[in-house]
Parts: C-alpha cells; sequence; structure tokens
C-alpha cells in the first residue's frame, strides 16, 4: 500500500531537519599504502621484503584528478575518517530526500486539467530549441 501524501510530506521534514545535524565532511577515501624508500642498502630493496609500514592516506578527486593527502598523526587519521563518515550520511540523506520527493511528486494531485494555451506551447518551443539533444 502506497504511502499517504501527508505520511510522506512528514518524512521529508524529517529528513530536512537530519541536513541540519551534519557536522564537517568531506569526500574521499582513506586506504593504506606499503612502501619502498629507493635506498639500495634498505630492507625494503631485498626480493620478498613486505617494504615499510603502511602509509594510510586519503584519496580524491579535485578537477578530475585523484589527490592524495597524508596523515601526520593518528589524530588526524580519525577526524578524516569521521568527516568522510558525515559525508556518506550526506549522501545518504540525499538520496533519501530525492526518493520521497519523487514519490511525493507523483501523488500530489493536478490542480488544473486544461489544455495547453497558446502562449505555454510557444515558451515549451523556444524552451526545446535552446535546450541541447539528450
Amino acid at each position: 500500500m502506497p504511502d499517504s501524501l501527508l505520511e510522506l510530506e512528514s518524512s521529508r521534514s524529517t529528513i530536512l531537519r537530519q541536513f541540519s545535524t551534519l557536522g564537517d565532511l568531506r569526500p574521499g577515501s582513506i586506504c593504506a599504502v606499503v612502501r619502498r624508500c629507493g635506498k639500495p642498502g634498505c630492507h625494503c630493496a631485498k626480493p620478498n621484503d613486505a617494504g615499510h609500514d603502511p602509509q594510510v592516506r586519503l584519496t580524491r578527486r579535485v578537477n578530475g584528478k585523484t589527490v592524495a593527502e597524508s596523515f601526520p598523526t593518528p589524530a588526524a587519521w580519525r577526524k578524516a575518517q569521521a568527516e568522510i563518515e558525515e559525508y556518506h550520511r550526506l549522501q545518504q540523506l540525499n538520496a533519501e530526500l530525492i526518493a520521497v520527493n519523487d514519490k511525493i511528486s507523483r501523488l500530489r494531485p493536478v490542480e488544473s486539467d486544461e489544455g495547453w494555451t497558446a502562449q505555454e506551447k510557444q515558451r515549451l518551443l523556444r524552451f526545446m530549441r535552446r535546450s541541447p539533444a539528450n
């Protein structure tokens, strides 16, 4: 059974209130990279050596390019983790808002079922000429 319009509007209000509770956020992913220093005498240069301790980095896209940022301290890493989790929460809230608004749009009745006026037809044609083809 579909949700009623009143219930959907209530859900939308609840979702919108949750946006105001978002904290600091940023996009990206945290990964650990095993590295080799490049010094010929170092243990990491030997075959089958695991290399140095993993370096934890934040990677993200900036203007179409991947940017990596290392964390100087565990506190900086924990801060970035929390910000990324908050970004994922933003994305989830956004998806929920879009879904509930889609349902509301489909359920809300049309105010008038009159036909197109000549002025509306002209406006639609002008709009279609300006819009790029899909």
